[in-house]
């Protein structure tokens, strides 16, 4: 009797985790059955509610190989990767230079500085975007990489991570390498780099994901679909008088799929990176 007293709340428990994931999952899995139909299939069955509801009867996709050769949806997707790609690289730079002289320098102003960029991250983008705008059309980035990525690269919440991350940094290394003479560059390359991978990976994947799933800068900044980005060009399948939605639903497959895979494999650095970086407090 005690056993089965014991067994209860275990199956209670697991029936709700499955509950929560179904819940969690039925989108993602929604959004996949939609794009292995037609349009046809999914207004057919959306009502009354049946098996077919959910599953599709003939599975196509077609809506897959159309949003790559009739709307060039591989060009949105490239302009992304490479945006966000140069966006970590120069973020991470700035942005954990900046953070090292705040965790291990002294100087004017270092406190008052901080607070500003602790401020900043917690503005809405909505109400700086058309200033922002104004500046960049002022160096002519309009309708340009540079106006998508530069106006990114130095974020509050990135430098606030890596200085929590730094504080915690042995200062005898630092102390050690300064005595043997080496140069603040050499220092950060060959001291500060190798030993802050995990504080790294989270950064870009933070940067990464920004960058994915931005939409209103580069709707404002982006008005060649040369250089649109991915959440931008999922717009194009809402046409003035239909919507493709097989191909919307396929699009947006990919788009989440893609950051998806590139998560994964640096999972294990993304949480060793938040659990290290003082985020914790």
């Amino acid at each position: 009797m005690s056993v089965q007293r014991k067994r209860y709340p275990r199956i209670v428990l697991r029936f709700f985790l499955v509950l929560i994931a179904f819940i969690t999952l039925f989108p993602l899995l929604w959004g996949i059955s939609c794009s292995l139909r037609s349009d046809t299939e999914i207004f057919q069955y959306a009502r009354p509610l049946s098996f077919h509801t959910f599953f599709p009867v003939q599975v196509t996709f077609e809506s897959y190989v159309s949003i790559f050769r009739d709307f060039g949806f591989q060009r949105p997707i490239i302009n992304t990767l490479y945006v966000s790609a140069i966006t970590i690289v120069l973020g991470c730079l700035i942005n954990s230079v900046a953070a090292l002289a705040f965790a291990k320098f002294e100087f004017k102003g270092k406190k008052p500085i901080f607070f500003v960029i602790l401020i900043s991250f917690m503005i809405p983008f909505e109400s700086i975007a058309l200033p922002l705008y104004g500046v960049v059309n002022s160096f002519h980035w309009v309708n340009t990489f540079s106006g998508i990525i530069i106006p990114c690269l130095a974020d509050g919440l990135v430098l606030f991570l890596f200085n929590q991350f730094f504080k915690d940094f042995p200062q005898s290394i630092l102390e050690a390498a300064k005595i043997d003479g080496a140069s603040l560059p050499r220092l950060y390359t060959r001291i500060v780099l190798p030993l802050s991978t995990p504080v790294f990976v989270t950064a870009g994947l933070m940067i990464f994901m920004n960058q994915w799933n931005a939409y209103l800068w580069p709707l404002v900044i982006a008005r060649s679909p040369e250089i649109r980005l991915v959440q931008i060009a999922l717009a194009s399948f809402k046409m003035e008088r239909v919507t493709l939605w097989s191909c919307l639903y396929a699009a947006s497959m990919v788009s989440a799929l893609i950051p998806l895979f590139l998560f994964l494999p640096f999972q294990k650095y993304y949480v060793q990176g938040i659990t290290s970086s003082g985020i914790k407090g």
